[in-house]
């Protein structure tokens, strides 16, 4: 979100058509409406009404700076990404009373999306659409790919460019050609750790790349554990005869990858428990039934996923999924499947329980113990972020134990792509007892929001206690809010257990340094490797451990692959049903947003379990 002293960006919508754009500096009334009447070209002395979304969704009408003030005021309270406004012509008849072509229905969550949406840059007018064929942007020259609409299209100068290179533009509309790429098909190659490669050739000096496709052709496949993480295709633009033309491309095939018809539907799956439930998700535990294998399937209603936002977030989970398959310490993805209502993971089923299930019968761990399961962790980190993926949630309740005593990552709805050392990012996000004082004080940041929260959940193991102790369990009122809490993370020294042995003590402290530029594991001065030369991880044979050779400590008892003596029986006594589709809440869904969700994944599913 951009600095509210110096920039901020507004959402406008007008005659059902949405339009973003940046404004430099902290706008008084007079400039805003000025703003707006060059964006739409409205006459001078024509009149309009504004309004603006508060923070319980209801339209606010702004007439003067006074109301201006006290939107900007919420706009900067809530973190929002925008301050959306929407404009009408004329005004209300009466105060209190609709302005022309007002719909409040426009304001409910749910409702349909508006029909266009543009990103108003340097003159250009980009809209967000879905390309059917390989695009590359014309900034960093990687291909534009993903679920729903992954890239911008200026309408005017037909300029193709990633979501995430908008503000990089610095050229404006129409003073430099549009390039294309085009590419042909090529034999798909195998590499060493046997990732897919496409070569590109005709002129183009050949270059391999990573060919995980996540478009409405699906011809997915799982990265591997192996693979380096390719984070440009380099490939060279080649000019096409008509810059505004779409790419005529050629995808190349993957084998043994069933095709859209084949792939796996709720038909496929007999539904055997309810497991979990979260604001947004139904877990469900299921047999997968042309093998009797059990997974979890999380199901997500459609209806909540309202805009590009949402849709973003959908794509990254489903794409760390992907890269997490057959990682011996993340949770993989077995499919992805829709209906018109619903969106379906199939995912890996891990049946002996969260960490937070065990400390809570425990109170607290063994350091030897609590020295395993965090080796193991920093392992499923470290595969992240060397694919520069930011993790962002972990919490005991997201580190699951398998029936062997391994730990495994899952819930990867907060993850972030693109992250390294240079490209940060500033979301304030997390679950409030693990976020690291960076992100509390609205600095950028990368990889150290994982290591602190390590340090946080570490410190929990051992000490079976929050470092934040006492916050909560107050009896004054105001040391149990959130605002307290960040209060406390950002100034408050923290107490180390006595109990812990000094190796213990000393990588806590470490991790949780409030200042990420000396944090243990964050570069520039420190790395992966000094976390596993640590004192406490010295015993470790790293190799072995990540090759599942080291016996763990703990072995949950169970009586099989579908039991569920760990499993809240909160959850596994619900009835197995799914609530009731509501066709008026179908039709405002637009199903194009969803192309290319389906995705089996050939590294689970052999030949002939495929249907």
């Amino acid at each position: 979100m951009p600095d509210l002293e110096s920039a901020m960006r507004l959402r406008v919508i007008f005659d059902g058509i949405t339009t973003v754009t940046d404004v430099d500096t902290l706008p008084n009334y007079e400039y805003l409406c000025e703003e707006i009447r060059s964006l739409y070209h409205f006459p001078a002395q024509s009149q309009f009404t504004l309004k603006w979304i508060d923070d319980e969704n209801d339209p606010c009408m702004l007439t003067s700076e006074e109301e201006l003030r006290e939107a900007l005021r919420l706009y900067k309270l809530s973190k929002e990404a925008f301050l959306t406004l929407h404009v009408f012509p004329g005004a209300p008849p009466e105060p209190g009373m609709l302005c022309p072509g007002e719909d409040c229905k426009v304001y409910r969550r749910g409702a349909k999306r508006w029909n266009k949406k543009f990103y108003h840059l340097k003159g250009h007018n980009f809209i967000a659409r879905r390309f059917n064929r390989n695009a590359t942007c014309a900034y960093c020259q990687d291909r534009i790919w993903g679920l729903g609409q992954q890239g911008y299209k200026c309408n005017a100068c037909k300029l193709l460019i990633h979501k995430r290179c908008t503000a990089s533009v610095d050229y404006r509309c129409g003073e430099r050609g549009v390039v294309h790429q085009v590419t042909r098909q090529r034999p798909v190659a195998v590499d060493a750790n046997g990732s897919p490669e496409m070569l590109v050739s005709d002129g183009v000096s050949n270059h391999a790349f990573n060919a995980s496709v996540r478009d409405s052709e699906a011809r997915n496949h799982a990265s591997s554990p192996k693979a380096p993480h390719v984070s440009k295709s380099e490939l060279t633009r080649k000019g096409a005869e008509d810059g505004a033309a779409d790419l005529a491309v050629v995808r190349p095939e993957i084998p043994d990858i069933p095709k859209r018809s084949e792939q796996v539907g709720l038909s496929h799956f007999k539904l055997l428990k309810v497991i979990g439930r979260g604001s947004y998700a139904k877990v469900f535990q299921v047999e997968y039934i042309p093998t009797g294998k059990v997974y979890a399937m999380k199901v997500i209603k459609k209806e909540i996923i309202t805009d590009e936002e949402d849709i973003d977030w959908v794509q990254t989970e489903k794409h760390v999924f992907e890269c997490a398959t057959n990682h011996p310490f993340l949770v993989g993805l077995h499919s992805c499947f829709q209906t018109p209502s619903r969106l379906f993971f199939v995912i890996e089923f891990v049946n002996g329980g969260d960490l937070m299930y065990h400390m809570q019968r425990h109170l607290r761990l063994p350091e030897d113990y609590a020295k395993f399961y965090a080796a193991e962790i920093c392992i499923a980190l470290n595969f992240l972020h060397e694919r520069q993926i930011v993790y962002r949630d972990l919490k005991l309740d997201n580190v699951l134990m398998d029936c062997e005593g391994h730990i495994k990552l899952t819930d990867y709805g907060m993850c972030k792509e693109g992250i390294s050392e240079t490209n940060t990012t500033s979301t304030f996000c997390g679950t409030p007892n693990y976020i690291a004082p960076e992100i509390l004080r609205g600095e950028s940041y990368s990889f150290s929001v994982d290591w602190w929260a390590l340090g946080v959940l570490m410190f929990e193991m051992v000490s079976g206690r929050s470092p934040w102790e006492g916050v909560g369990q107050s009896e004054n009122p105001d040391q149990n809010t959130e605002d307290y809490l960040f209060r406390v993370i950002l100034n408050n020294p923290i107490r180390y257990p006595r109990s812990v042995s000094v190796q213990t003590t000393n990588i806590l402290q470490r991790f949780l340094n409030k200042d990420p530029m000396e944090r243990l594991g964050c570069p520039p001065h420190s790395s992966f490797a000094d976390i596993q030369n640590q004192p406490l991880f010295r015993s470790i044979d790293w190799v072995a451990l990540e090759q599942k050779r080291v016996v763990p400590p703990y072995r949950p008892e169970m009586a099989g692959d579908r039991d569920l003596i760990h499993f809240d029986p909160t959850f596994t006594n619900e009835p197995l049903i799914f609530t009731p589709d509501n066709p008026e809440v179908i039709e405002r869904i637009d199903q194009s947003e969803f192309d290319g969700f389906e995705y089996v994944n050939p590294l689970l599913i052999r030949t002939k379990d495929t249907v």
